[in-house]
């Protein structure tokens, strides 16, 4: 995608990022190692990760925020992703009907 799609009038809006984005990233590999008997696909990683944040209210920040608290514990975003990853697991985008 080229960058002027995050542009309006000039001003780019691609640096803008949800903060849950890293701390989801940080943890799923904690939250995966839990699983023992799942080997999540390509594909799986990414539907737990934007299941997860979807689930999640998003916490935007531009460059130049400045962050008081979080209103998300680790607890919080683990239990998502614990429930994104029964999903996928359950029902994975790449697997074939029948």
């Amino acid at each position: 995608m080229s960058q002027k799609i995050f542009e309006v009038n000039g001003v780019p809006l691609g640096s803008i990022r949800n903060r849950n984005e890293e701390r989801v990233i940080k943890l799923m590999p904690k939250v995966l190692a839990e699983f023992l008997d799942y080997k999540p696909s390509y594909l799986d990683i990414q539907d737990i990760y934007a299941l997860t944040l979807n689930n999640l209210p998003p916490r935007y920040k531009q460059h130049g925020s400045i962050i008081i608290r979080e209103s998300l514990g680790d607890e919080e975003i683990m239990r998502e992703l614990r429930l994104a990853v029964g999903k996928v697991e359950m029902a994975p985008t790449g697997k074939l009907e029948g």
